[in-house]
């Protein structure tokens, strides 16, 4: 691992809209499915760009946290591992955005329109969880 974090990638707009179907039918698209036992779960809707996407910038942390690791084993200068752990904690900062921009736009507004107003103080909660 180099010692220059990656500038932050913008985000993308590639969540797929809850009206615009990512599979062959319209429950690939709802952030409610119906569960093996009839009972209903909450799961997302990521089109496969975006799932690719996440997935990219978390193998991109993992491989910085583990370059973090081998830099204390090398007893790397303090000021050096410090600017590496700043660099993992925006790029995941940055998965998290994204997450939080396509949970808003789908399943957010989905449920919003349902009737489900008590998905705002869920929302709220998370949010206060990535802002510490």
């Amino acid at each position: 691992m180099d010692h220059q974090s990656h500038p932050e990638e913008p985000l993308q707009s590639s969540v797929t809209d809850s009206t615009e179907a990512s599979g062959t039918d319209q429950e690939a698209v709802s952030c409610h499915a119906e569960g093996s036992d009839g009972k209903h779960v909450r799961k997302s809707h990521h089109s496969q760009e975006m799932k690719s996407n996440l997935v990219s910038r978390l193998n991109r942390v993992e491989g910085q946290i583990r370059g973090i690791k081998g830099l204390i084993e090398k007893d790397t200068y303090c000021d050096d591992v410090l600017t590496q752990i700043a660099a993992a904690q925006s790029a995941l900062n940055s998965v998290g955005k994204l997450l939080l921009e396509g949970h808003m736009k789908s399943c957010i507004v989905e449920r919003i329109q349902a009737g489900e107003h008590e998905v705002v103080d869920e929302l709220l909660v998370t949010m206060r969880k990535l802002m510490k």
